[in-house]
């Protein structure tokens, strides 16, 4: 399992590490794997695709359209263009484990 590091987040050379050390694979081959892992997630939520990883969760792909919004400070309404959001929804699994 993937460690944190100090700013308590877990960063892609963690990712390799923890991968290296469980596998076996080099630190390069390791590195290089959780690259082609992100860049595949990366390319399927570009080309529209929501994305399901098993006892994990998934990534959907929301789109909001046009509505209209307060600046808070002056309180003059503006309009907020339509546009694509990204949500992650954990696993049954996972949020047992978290609450736990």
């Amino acid at each position: 399992m993937a460690t944190t590091t100090s700013a308590g987040s877990v960063t892609r050379a963690d990712l390799a590490d923890a991968v290296h050390r469980e596998i076996g694979l080099s630190r390069t081959e390791s590195a290089q794997l959780v690259e082609q892992v992100l860049d595949r997630i990366s390319e399927a939520l570009v080309a529209g695709s929501n994305v399901k990883i098993s006892s994990f969760g998934s990534f959907v792909l929301r789109n909001k359209g046009l509505r209209v919004g307060r600046n808070p400070k002056t309180g003059v309404e503006v309009p907020i263009e339509p546009r694509t959001v990204l949500t992650f929804r954990p696993s049954q699994l996972l949020r047992e484990a978290i609450n736990k």
